[in-house]
């Protein structure tokens, strides 16, 4: 008993001593000094010799509390490529101190809003203070250039104060605004950068038209990202025996329970917008089904419909994967994924 309460009267001093403390003005700046440190300094879990790839992104039009919508980061060599950048995206990438002056290029793969809706986000944290070469690389489907200079008119304005503000070295309007190129070539390689190749292929989207996917090779290894498609043979001849396929996923048998209590709501219109998306997307079982017919090694899911909020929803997201395929990963915001070059390993981690 005496132990217990000796145990008790340390444990009382000690939280005593330390909320006295952090009340000093002195302690309160050493560790604000400590955490403004901590966040300005680069991410360094990008090993060199590798094709990554880190989910920016892994939700989707339906919001889900502290998730971003759909996006991905690509590093190849010393560059760092995004594909797609929706909203919530680029405060992720600023929380994990992504090096903005990496970035070299977007890829679009539709101009549905959950897609490009941070890109005057990306546009920012990559022209202020980065020094960026020139304007903003974006790369998508037929109506891309009709996007970014419906946000350069948005953002005019905005461009001008900043540069005033700022001055030339770190706001300089020489490098403001976007760069669009319509991609016109499909199913080869469009875009190249030393050891880096990248090719788009069209996906079934329907009404969104053109939709793309991508296929990044770096070395001998391969990542492709399906961007927004239900069941397609296209995806499955441009996944063709790569490393890793990220494929969207949408759980239709979670969407019938969501309609359904809508409609008890009385919300009809939202109920009708699930019953419109059933058939405008792919299923887990699909993805996997998809993954099994290209040879893929591991499949990763992305741009989850509804977002599984809690571990009873993911178990009912994936439920039938198991059954039919080995080698995936239902992702979060931070999943990473790392192939090193001259290795056949799949290195998988989530950060924070």
């Amino acid at each position: 008993m005496k132990v217990i309460r000796y145990l008790v009267f340390t444990t009382l001093v000690l939280v005593g001593l330390i909320y006295a403390l952090s009340k000093l003005q002195i302690v309160q700046d050493f560790l604000l000094k400590r955490a403004v440190l901590n966040q300005v300094s680069s991410f360094q879990e990008f090993p060199d010799d590798a094709l990554s790839a880190l989910v920016c992104g892994s939700g989707s039009p339906i919001p889900a509390e502290n998730i971003a919508e759909t996006c991905i980061l690509i590093k190849a060599g010393e560059n760092y490529y995004i594909i797609d950048s929706g909203g919530g995206s680029v405060e992720n990438l600023f929380t994990w101190q992504i090096d903005f002056s990496k970035i070299k290029a977007v890829f679009l793969t539709h101009l549905n809003s959950d897609h490009i809706s941070d890109l005057p986000n990306l546009h920012l944290n990559t022209w202020i203070a980065q020094q960026r070469q020139g304007r903003l690389q974006v790369y998508g489907p037929r109506g891309v250039k009709r996007v970014t200079e419906g946000f350069e008119k948005a953002y005019e304005l905005d461009y001008i104060y900043r540069h005033i503000h700022h001055g030339n070295n770190i706001a300089p309007l020489d490098n403001v605004g976007f760069d669009a190129n319509t991609i016109d070539v499909l199913n080869e390689v469009f875009y190249q950068v030393d050891d880096l190749k990248v090719t788009a292929f069209e996906v079934e989207h329907d009404p969104v038209t053109p939709a793309l996917g991508f296929r990044f090779e770096y070395g001998d290894r391969s990542i492709v990202i399906s961007g927004d498609t239900k069941y397609s043979q296209k995806t499955i001849d441009a996944a063709r025996n790569a490393d890793v396929l990220f494929h969207e996923a949408q759980a239709n048998h979670l969407l019938s329970v969501l309609e359904d209590g809508l409609i008890s709501a009385k919300r009809v219109l939202t109920a009708k917008i699930m019953e419109d998306i059933l058939s405008y997307h792919t299923t887990p079982v699909e993805a996997a089904m998809i993954a099994n017919q290209a040879n893929v090694d591991h499949l990763v899911f992305y741009h989850l419909v509804p977002y599984p909020r809690n571990n009873l929803m993911a178990e009912i997201f994936v439920r039938g994967v198991d059954d039919i395929r080995e080698n995936w990963t239902l992702s979060k915001d931070g999943t990473l994924v790392v192939l090193p070059l001259n290795s056949d390993s799949i290195e998988i981690s989530l950060i924070k």
